[in-house]
């Protein structure tokens, strides 16, 4: 009964999370700000949704790692692309739409001026 109880607790807090993400990416105006919502609030909350399937596989005595794989997957990869988004976007704020050289120039990736 209290592992359910928890098992519950987690999902809704899983599910709060990802409608807060979603709410922000549809009403936040810019992609900076818009950047935010999935990667911070959906992230956990995805994260929180894994937990409680795992907490539920392994309460029912069928543990499963596929989960632990896919949150480890999840928090490697929406940093990064984050990062990509953001770095796009304030080359194009500062009046460059085109991305910088490739890293054989010294400033490929700050906004040193030559």
């Amino acid at each position: 009964m209290l592992i359910e109880i928890l098992i519950a607790l987690v999902i809704l807090n899983g599910a709060v999370f990802t409608l807060v993400g979603s709410y922000g990416l549809l009403k936040l105006t810019g992609p900076m700000s818009r950047l935010h919502a999935p990667t911070k609030a959906s992230t956990l909350g995805v994260g929180s949704l894994l937990l409680g399937s795992i907490l539920h596989a392994f309460a029912s005595g069928e543990g499963s790692m596929h989960e632990v794989l896919v949150m480890a997957f999840l928090f490697v990869t929406a940093p990064i692309s984050a990062n990509f988004i953001a770095k796009v976007n304030l080359h194009r704020l500062r009046g460059r739409p085109e991305l910088p050289p490739p890293p054989e120039s010294r400033d490929w990736a700050t906004y040193a001026e030559k």
